[in-house]
């Protein structure tokens, strides 16, 4: 069996801007193959927002945020075997009822759903997905509907390790 990870925009933008829990989303993009990364496509604007705001508030240089942006366009934006789920009418629509479920907000609840179908595939190979976000709510939610999941500014390496074997 071997896991796929799922990463929130949270989650990925700590591998432009060295925060609390950058070390193991370093660890998942350089450790597991490209091809058992996920992430939702809408999620590539709410990592710039992020970048942006750091760079706004200063607590990024601009020499940083450039390089920041050029690895995140070369590994993300333009990365190729990266799995980046798309945002349909139906993904919408079937998402909903987890806003009220789990009182997450919309972009949260799309990554949920999108999650959950990705899990189900991967489960059929024998596969799973690890769903990584910081995100309290987020995470309590993919619990409740039965995926693992990874908090990269709590849980610790070993723990990580065990996902990654």
């Amino acid at each position: 069996m071997a896991n796929s990870f799922y990463l929130d925009a949270s989650a990925l933008a700590k591998r432009y801007i060295p925060e609390k829990g950058y070390e193991q989303v370093n660890a998942i993009l350089d450790g597991v193959p490209v091809s058992r990364i996920h992430f939702l496509n809408i999620g590539a604007g709410e990592v710039l927002s992020i970048l942006v705001r750091r760079r706004n508030a200063a607590t990024l240089s601009i020499a940083n945020f450039d390089q920041a942006m050029a690895s995140f366009n070369a590994e993300v934006v333009r990365g190729m075997g990266v799995s980046k789920a798309s945002v349909t009418s139906r993904l919408v629509v079937t998402s909903l009822p987890f806003v009220v479920a789990h009182s997450i907000n919309s972009t949260d609840a799309l990554m949920l759903r999108s999650a959950l179908a990705i899990a189900r595939r991967l489960r059929r190979a024998g596969d799973d997905l690890v769903l990584v976000a910081s995100d309290q709510r987020l995470l309590r939610a993919a619990q409740a509907e039965s995926l693992t999941t990874f908090n990269p500014e709590t849980q610790d390496h070993a723990t990580l390790a065990a996902l990654m074997a």
